[in-house]
Protein backbone atom coordinates (compact mmCIF):
# COMPACT_ATOMS: atom_id res chain seq x y z
CA UNK A 1 0.00 0.00 0.00
CA UNK A 2 2.85 2.39 0.77
CA UNK A 3 4.43 1.67 -2.60
CA UNK A 4 1.12 2.32 -4.37
CA UNK A 5 0.81 5.61 -2.49
CA UNK A 6 4.33 6.62 -3.55
CA UNK A 7 3.56 5.77 -7.16
CA UNK A 8 0.53 8.07 -7.04
CA UNK A 9 2.66 10.99 -5.83
CA UNK A 10 3.76 12.30 -9.19
CA UNK A 11 3.46 16.07 -8.61
CA UNK A 12 6.25 18.32 -7.38
CA UNK A 13 5.73 19.82 -3.94
CA UNK A 14 4.01 23.19 -3.83
CA UNK A 15 5.47 26.17 -2.01
CA UNK A 16 2.95 25.68 0.80
CA UNK A 17 3.90 22.00 1.17
CA UNK A 18 7.59 22.91 1.40
CA UNK A 19 6.82 25.62 3.95
CA UNK A 20 4.85 23.18 6.12
CA UNK A 21 7.70 20.69 5.93
CA UNK A 22 10.18 23.36 7.07
CA UNK A 23 7.87 24.29 9.96
CA UNK A 24 7.97 20.64 11.03
CA UNK A 25 11.78 20.60 10.84
CA UNK A 26 12.03 18.69 7.56
CA UNK A 27 14.91 20.26 5.65
CA UNK A 28 17.68 18.99 3.39
CA UNK A 29 20.57 17.54 5.36
CA UNK A 30 23.86 16.01 4.26
CA UNK A 31 25.95 14.40 6.97
CA UNK A 32 28.80 14.04 4.53
CA UNK A 33 28.84 17.80 3.89
CA UNK A 34 28.83 18.57 7.61
CA UNK A 35 31.61 16.07 8.29
CA UNK A 36 33.67 17.39 5.38
CA UNK A 37 33.39 21.01 6.52
CA UNK A 38 34.27 20.12 10.10
CA UNK A 39 37.30 18.10 9.00
CA UNK A 40 38.41 20.87 6.67
CA UNK A 41 37.95 23.46 9.43
CA UNK A 42 39.87 21.40 11.97
CA UNK A 43 42.69 20.81 9.49
CA UNK A 44 42.85 24.50 8.56
CA UNK A 45 42.99 25.63 12.20
CA UNK A 46 45.68 23.05 13.01
CA UNK A 47 47.76 24.15 10.05
CA UNK A 48 47.49 27.81 11.07
CA UNK A 49 47.87 27.39 14.82
CA UNK A 50 49.68 24.08 15.11
CA UNK A 51 52.90 25.63 16.43
CA UNK A 52 50.91 27.54 19.04
CA UNK A 53 49.16 24.37 20.19
CA UNK A 54 52.43 22.45 20.34
CA UNK A 55 54.18 25.13 22.39
CA UNK A 56 51.21 25.39 24.74
CA UNK A 57 51.03 21.64 25.25
CA UNK A 58 54.80 21.46 25.74
CA UNK A 59 54.72 24.13 28.43
CA UNK A 60 51.73 22.55 30.12
CA UNK A 61 53.33 19.12 30.12
CA UNK A 62 56.54 20.56 31.48
CA UNK A 63 54.66 22.39 34.20
CA UNK A 64 52.53 19.36 34.92
CA UNK A 65 55.49 17.09 35.54
CA UNK A 66 57.31 19.66 37.62
CA UNK A 67 56.01 19.15 41.15
CA UNK A 68 57.22 20.59 44.40
CA UNK A 69 57.16 18.77 47.74
CA UNK A 70 54.15 20.66 49.11
CA UNK A 71 52.00 19.82 46.09
CA UNK A 72 52.95 16.14 46.21
CA UNK A 73 52.06 15.84 49.90
CA UNK A 74 48.81 17.84 49.74
CA UNK A 75 46.01 16.26 47.68
CA UNK A 76 44.03 19.51 47.65
CA UNK A 77 46.91 21.36 46.02
CA UNK A 78 47.32 18.52 43.54
CA UNK A 79 43.64 18.69 42.53
CA UNK A 80 43.80 22.48 42.23
CA UNK A 81 46.89 22.14 40.04
CA UNK A 82 45.19 19.60 37.76
CA UNK A 83 42.08 21.78 37.56
CA UNK A 84 44.18 24.83 36.62
CA UNK A 85 46.02 22.88 33.91
CA UNK A 86 42.73 21.54 32.53
CA UNK A 87 41.40 25.09 32.24
CA UNK A 88 44.63 26.18 30.54
CA UNK A 89 44.31 23.38 27.97
CA UNK A 90 40.67 24.27 27.34
CA UNK A 91 41.52 27.94 26.85
CA UNK A 92 44.41 27.07 24.54
CA UNK A 93 42.17 24.96 22.30
CA UNK A 94 39.19 27.34 22.34
CA UNK A 95 39.94 28.60 18.79
CA UNK A 96 39.75 25.03 17.48
CA UNK A 97 36.56 24.25 19.43
CA UNK A 98 34.97 27.53 18.36
CA UNK A 99 35.83 26.93 14.71
CA UNK A 100 34.35 23.40 14.85
CA UNK A 101 31.15 24.69 16.47
CA UNK A 102 30.85 27.40 13.82
CA UNK A 103 31.40 24.88 11.02
CA UNK A 104 28.80 22.53 12.49
CA UNK A 105 26.34 25.42 12.71
CA UNK A 106 26.96 26.78 9.22
CA UNK A 107 27.07 23.46 7.33
CA UNK A 108 23.26 22.89 7.32
CA UNK A 109 22.68 26.49 6.23
CA UNK A 110 24.44 25.81 2.93
CA UNK A 111 21.63 23.47 1.83
CA UNK A 112 18.47 24.58 3.62
CA UNK A 113 19.15 28.08 4.89
CA UNK A 114 18.07 29.35 8.30
CA UNK A 115 15.12 27.47 9.75
CA UNK A 116 14.17 27.81 13.43
CA UNK A 117 11.34 25.63 14.72
CA UNK A 118 10.53 23.85 17.97
CA UNK A 119 8.17 21.36 16.31
CA UNK A 120 10.69 18.46 16.29
CA UNK A 121 11.01 18.81 20.09
CA UNK A 122 7.32 18.09 20.72
CA UNK A 123 6.57 14.52 21.88
CA UNK A 124 5.59 12.16 19.06
CA UNK A 125 4.54 8.79 20.44
CA UNK A 126 4.06 7.30 16.97
CA UNK A 127 7.86 6.99 16.83
CA UNK A 128 7.60 4.39 19.60
CA UNK A 129 5.65 2.05 17.34
CA UNK A 130 7.87 -1.07 16.95
CA UNK A 131 6.31 -2.02 13.62
CA UNK A 132 7.07 1.42 12.20
CA UNK A 133 10.61 1.12 13.57
CA UNK A 134 11.10 -2.23 11.84
CA UNK A 135 9.74 -0.70 8.65
CA UNK A 136 12.33 2.07 8.83
CA UNK A 137 15.10 -0.45 9.50
CA UNK A 138 14.31 -2.44 6.37
CA UNK A 139 13.27 0.46 4.15
CA UNK A 140 14.92 1.69 0.98
CA UNK A 141 16.43 4.63 2.86
CA UNK A 142 18.07 2.28 5.35
CA UNK A 143 19.54 0.25 2.51
CA UNK A 144 20.87 3.39 0.86
CA UNK A 145 22.45 4.54 4.12
CA UNK A 146 24.06 1.12 4.55
CA UNK A 147 25.50 1.26 1.04
CA UNK A 148 26.77 4.80 1.67
CA UNK A 149 28.49 3.64 4.88
CA UNK A 150 30.14 0.73 3.08
CA UNK A 151 31.31 2.96 0.20
CA UNK A 152 32.57 5.56 2.67
CA UNK A 153 34.52 2.96 4.64
CA UNK A 154 36.03 1.45 1.51
CA UNK A 155 36.96 4.80 0.01
CA UNK A 156 38.41 6.44 3.11
CA UNK A 157 39.99 3.22 4.35
CA UNK A 158 41.48 2.48 0.94
CA UNK A 159 42.89 5.97 0.52
CA UNK A 160 44.28 5.94 4.07
CA UNK A 161 45.93 2.55 3.53
CA UNK A 162 47.42 3.73 0.23
CA UNK A 163 48.80 6.95 1.77
CA UNK A 164 50.29 5.09 4.74
CA UNK A 165 51.82 2.50 2.43
CA UNK A 166 53.41 5.20 0.32
CA UNK A 167 54.82 6.88 3.47
CA UNK A 168 55.83 3.68 5.23
CA UNK A 169 59.55 4.29 4.82
CA UNK A 170 59.21 7.79 6.24
CA UNK A 171 57.33 6.47 9.29
CA UNK A 172 59.95 3.77 9.92
CA UNK A 173 62.68 6.42 9.70
CA UNK A 174 61.16 8.56 12.48
CA UNK A 175 62.76 6.67 15.42
CA UNK A 176 66.24 7.28 13.99
CA UNK A 177 65.78 11.06 13.76
CA UNK A 178 66.46 13.60 16.52
CA UNK A 179 63.35 14.26 18.58
CA UNK A 180 62.64 17.83 17.37
CA UNK A 181 63.19 16.78 13.75
CA UNK A 182 61.06 13.67 14.20
CA UNK A 183 58.21 15.70 15.70
CA UNK A 184 58.26 18.16 12.80
CA UNK A 185 58.50 15.30 10.29
CA UNK A 186 55.59 13.47 11.94
CA UNK A 187 53.52 16.66 11.85
CA UNK A 188 54.15 17.17 8.14
CA UNK A 189 53.27 13.52 7.39
CA UNK A 190 50.07 13.82 9.42
CA UNK A 191 49.00 17.03 7.68
CA UNK A 192 49.69 15.64 4.19
CA UNK A 193 47.79 12.45 5.01
CA UNK A 194 44.86 14.43 6.40
CA UNK A 195 44.77 16.64 3.29
CA UNK A 196 44.55 13.62 1.02
CA UNK A 197 41.81 12.05 3.16
CA UNK A 198 39.79 15.30 3.18
CA UNK A 199 40.19 15.49 -0.60
CA UNK A 200 38.89 11.92 -0.89
CA UNK A 201 35.96 12.86 1.36
CA UNK A 202 35.06 15.60 -1.12
CA UNK A 203 34.03 12.92 -3.63
CA UNK A 204 31.48 11.64 -1.10
CA UNK A 205 30.12 15.15 -0.64
CA UNK A 206 29.79 15.72 -4.40
CA UNK A 207 27.78 12.50 -4.68
CA UNK A 208 25.73 12.88 -1.48
CA UNK A 209 24.48 16.47 -1.80
CA UNK A 210 22.60 15.98 -5.13
CA UNK A 211 21.23 12.68 -3.78
CA UNK A 212 19.93 14.38 -0.63
CA UNK A 213 18.30 17.15 -2.68
CA UNK A 214 16.65 14.56 -4.95
CA UNK A 215 15.52 12.44 -2.00
CA UNK A 216 14.08 15.48 -0.20
CA UNK A 217 12.10 16.56 -3.27
CA UNK A 218 10.94 12.97 -3.79
CA UNK A 219 9.77 12.69 -0.19
CA UNK A 220 7.64 15.83 -0.52
CA UNK A 221 5.94 14.82 -3.77
CA UNK A 222 2.17 15.08 -3.81
CA UNK A 223 -0.73 13.41 -5.54
CA UNK A 224 -2.88 15.37 -7.98
CA UNK A 225 -5.70 15.35 -5.43
CA UNK A 226 -3.40 16.81 -2.74
CA UNK A 227 -2.35 19.59 -5.11
CA UNK A 228 -5.98 20.42 -5.91
CA UNK A 229 -6.88 20.39 -2.23
CA UNK A 230 -3.97 22.67 -1.37
CA UNK A 231 -4.95 25.11 -4.11
CA UNK A 232 -8.42 25.22 -2.61
CA UNK A 233 -6.99 25.83 0.87
CA UNK A 234 -4.57 28.54 -0.23
CA UNK A 235 -6.65 30.31 -2.86
CA UNK A 236 -10.14 29.33 -1.76
CA UNK A 237 -12.79 27.13 -3.33
CA UNK A 238 -13.56 28.49 -6.85
CA UNK A 239 -17.30 28.14 -6.26
CA UNK A 240 -17.12 30.01 -2.96
CA UNK A 241 -14.91 32.70 -4.50
CA UNK A 242 -17.35 33.05 -7.41
CA UNK A 243 -20.23 33.37 -4.97
CA UNK A 244 -18.36 36.01 -2.95
CA UNK A 245 -17.56 37.99 -6.11
CA UNK A 246 -21.21 37.81 -7.15
CA UNK A 247 -22.30 39.09 -3.73
CA UNK A 248 -19.74 41.88 -3.91
CA UNK A 249 -20.97 42.88 -7.38
CA UNK A 250 -24.55 42.84 -6.14
CA UNK A 251 -23.68 44.99 -3.13
CA UNK A 252 -21.79 47.44 -5.35
CA UNK A 253 -24.75 47.57 -7.75
CA UNK A 254 -27.14 48.32 -4.89
CA UNK A 255 -24.90 51.12 -3.67
CA UNK A 256 -24.70 52.48 -7.20
CA UNK A 257 -28.46 52.37 -7.71
CA UNK A 258 -28.94 54.21 -4.42
CA UNK A 259 -27.01 57.14 -5.94
CA UNK A 260 -29.27 57.47 -8.98
CA UNK A 261 -31.98 59.53 -7.18
CA UNK A 262 -29.26 62.00 -6.13
CA UNK A 263 -28.05 62.55 -9.72
CA UNK A 264 -28.70 65.77 -11.70
CA UNK A 265 -29.22 63.98 -14.99
CA UNK A 266 -29.12 60.56 -16.67
CA UNK A 267 -27.63 60.46 -20.16
CA UNK A 268 -28.84 57.56 -22.34
CA UNK A 269 -28.08 55.92 -25.67
CA UNK A 270 -31.24 55.65 -25.37
CA UNK A 271 -31.62 51.88 -24.79
CA UNK A 272 -28.14 50.44 -24.71
CA UNK A 273 -26.31 52.66 -22.19
CA UNK A 274 -27.25 54.92 -19.28
CA UNK A 275 -24.91 57.13 -17.24
CA UNK A 276 -26.02 59.12 -14.19
CA UNK A 277 -24.14 62.36 -13.45
CA UNK A 278 -24.02 64.48 -10.33
CA UNK A 279 -22.40 67.84 -9.80
CA UNK A 280 -22.23 69.90 -6.62
CA UNK A 281 -20.47 73.15 -7.35
CA UNK A 282 -19.15 73.73 -3.82
CA UNK A 283 -17.99 70.15 -3.24
CA UNK A 284 -16.85 68.89 -6.62
CA UNK A 285 -14.21 70.13 -9.01
CA UNK A 286 -15.97 68.45 -11.93
CA UNK A 287 -19.15 66.44 -12.56
CA UNK A 288 -18.98 62.85 -11.34
CA UNK A 289 -20.31 59.56 -12.69
CA UNK A 290 -22.44 58.05 -9.89
CA UNK A 291 -23.99 55.16 -11.83
CA UNK A 292 -23.74 53.51 -15.22
CA UNK A 293 -25.04 50.42 -16.89
CA UNK A 294 -25.77 48.66 -20.14
CA UNK A 295 -28.79 46.75 -21.46
CA UNK A 296 -31.13 45.73 -18.59
CA UNK A 297 -29.15 47.67 -16.00
CA UNK A 298 -29.38 50.77 -18.18
CA UNK A 299 -33.15 50.35 -18.37
CA UNK A 300 -33.32 50.01 -14.59
CA UNK A 301 -31.26 53.21 -14.11
CA UNK A 302 -33.58 55.12 -16.46
CA UNK A 303 -36.66 53.72 -14.71
CA UNK A 304 -35.34 54.63 -11.27
CA UNK A 305 -34.41 58.14 -12.45
CA UNK A 306 -37.90 58.78 -13.76
CA UNK A 307 -39.43 57.48 -10.54
CA UNK A 308 -37.45 60.14 -8.64
CA UNK A 309 -37.97 62.86 -11.26
CA UNK A 310 -34.35 62.94 -12.38
CA UNK A 311 -34.10 64.33 -15.94
CA UNK A 312 -33.26 61.76 -18.61
CA UNK A 313 -31.54 63.07 -21.74
CA UNK A 314 -30.97 61.12 -24.91
CA UNK A 315 -27.41 61.86 -26.03
CA UNK A 316 -26.11 58.65 -27.66
CA UNK A 317 -22.54 59.73 -28.42
CA UNK A 318 -22.02 61.27 -24.99
CA UNK A 319 -23.55 58.26 -23.23
CA UNK A 320 -21.30 55.87 -25.10
CA UNK A 321 -18.20 57.99 -24.42
CA UNK A 322 -18.96 58.32 -20.71
CA UNK A 323 -19.70 54.60 -20.35
CA UNK A 324 -16.44 53.71 -22.06
CA UNK A 325 -14.04 56.22 -20.48
CA UNK A 326 -15.34 56.81 -16.92
CA UNK A 327 -15.98 54.36 -14.07
CA UNK A 328 -18.43 54.83 -11.24
CA UNK A 329 -16.99 57.39 -8.83
CA UNK A 330 -14.72 58.97 -11.47
CA UNK A 331 -14.90 62.54 -12.62
CA UNK A 332 -15.97 63.20 -16.17
CA UNK A 333 -12.98 63.10 -18.57
CA UNK A 334 -11.65 66.55 -19.29
CA UNK A 335 -12.29 66.23 -23.04
CA UNK A 336 -16.00 65.78 -22.33
CA UNK A 337 -16.30 68.86 -20.10
CA UNK A 338 -17.86 70.98 -22.85
CA UNK A 339 -20.52 68.40 -23.73
CA UNK A 340 -21.40 67.73 -20.09
CA UNK A 341 -21.54 71.46 -19.37
CA UNK A 342 -24.22 71.88 -22.05
CA UNK A 343 -26.17 68.97 -20.56
CA UNK A 344 -26.04 70.48 -17.05
CA UNK A 345 -27.02 73.90 -18.42
CA UNK A 346 -30.04 72.25 -20.03
CA UNK A 347 -30.95 70.64 -16.68
CA UNK A 348 -30.73 73.99 -14.86
CA UNK A 349 -32.93 75.61 -17.53
CA UNK A 350 -35.36 72.71 -17.26
CA UNK A 351 -35.77 73.32 -13.53
CA UNK A 352 -36.11 77.12 -13.73
CA UNK A 353 -37.91 77.76 -17.03
CA UNK A 354 -41.67 77.92 -17.19
CA UNK A 355 -41.68 76.07 -20.50
CA UNK A 356 -39.59 73.05 -21.39
CA UNK A 357 -36.41 74.17 -23.20
CA UNK A 358 -35.09 72.46 -26.27
CA UNK A 359 -32.61 69.67 -25.41
CA UNK A 360 -29.06 70.22 -26.67
CA UNK A 361 -28.18 68.74 -30.04
CA UNK A 362 -24.84 67.83 -31.63
CA UNK A 363 -22.91 67.77 -28.37
CA UNK A 364 -19.13 68.23 -28.88
CA UNK A 365 -18.00 64.64 -28.25
CA UNK A 366 -14.55 63.91 -29.76
CA UNK A 367 -14.95 61.15 -32.35
CA UNK A 368 -12.06 59.10 -30.91
CA UNK A 369 -13.91 58.88 -27.56
CA UNK A 370 -17.10 57.51 -29.09
CA UNK A 371 -16.73 53.71 -29.48
CA UNK A 372 -19.31 53.64 -32.26
CA UNK A 373 -17.50 56.30 -34.31
CA UNK A 374 -14.17 54.48 -33.89
CA UNK A 375 -15.78 51.19 -34.92
CA UNK A 376 -17.23 52.79 -38.03
CA UNK A 377 -13.83 54.31 -38.93
CA UNK A 378 -12.15 50.93 -38.50
CA UNK A 379 -14.80 49.20 -40.63
CA UNK A 380 -14.48 51.88 -43.32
Amino acid sequence: MAEDSDLEKTEAATARRIQRAREEGQVVRSRELSTFLELLTALGVLMLMGHHFMRTLSHLMEAGFTLDRATVLDSRLMLARFYGQFVDVLVAFLPLLGALLLAGFLAPLLLSGWNFTLKPLTPNFTRLDPLAGLGRMFSLNALVELLKAVVKSLLIGGVAAWVIWQSLDAFFALPGEPLPVAIRHLGSLTVSTALILVGAFLFLVVADVPFQLWQYARGLRMTKEEVRQEVKESEGDPQIKSRIRAMQREAARRRMMAEVPKAQVVVTNPTHFAVALRYEEKRMAAPQVVAKGAALLASRIVELAREHHVPVLEAPALARALYRHADVGDEVPQRLYSAVAQVLAYVYQLRQAATKPEPPRDLPVPPDMDPLSRAEETHA
